[in-house]
């Protein structure tokens, strides 16, 4: 019975040094640090991208065809230049936040974030 339990992963995880266990603790926390950062990476370009997308769908006049055009009556101006500045501060503002995100992240992991 003594054979059967040299190989048995409980008793060789009692028989770990502690160094051992500081590495393994060690690649747990970077591997999970690693990954919550490249997420939250993905998620600000996702967010970028729907941003411009939305920002550049603000152009499109035709409410309901290709042939429809909107009211000029019903066109707020005011409106639209605040909404589309509003839009653009959080453009850049998510530009700024990715691009940091991608270099503390390169420097963090010595890793790079492929263009998202």
């Amino acid at each position: 019975m003594e054979d059967q339990n040299k190989n048995a992963a409980f008793l060789e995880s009692l028989k770990r040094n502690n160094e051992k266990i500081r590495d393994d603790r060690a690649n747990a926390i970077a591997e999970d640090a690693q990954l919550m950062y490249k997420r939250e990476t993905e998620d600000l370009a996702l967010s970028l991208k729907r941003l411009k997308r939305e920002q550049e769908n603000m152009l499109d006049m035709s409410p309901t065809d290709a042939n429809s055009l909107v009211l000029a009556s019903d066109f707020d101006a005011k409106d639209y230049v605040a909404k589309d500045l509003e839009m653009s501060v959080k453009i850049r503002n998510l530009e700024i936040k990715l691009e940091l995100a991608k270099k503390r992240y390169s420097h963090l992991f010595g890793a790079t974030i492929n263009e998202l």
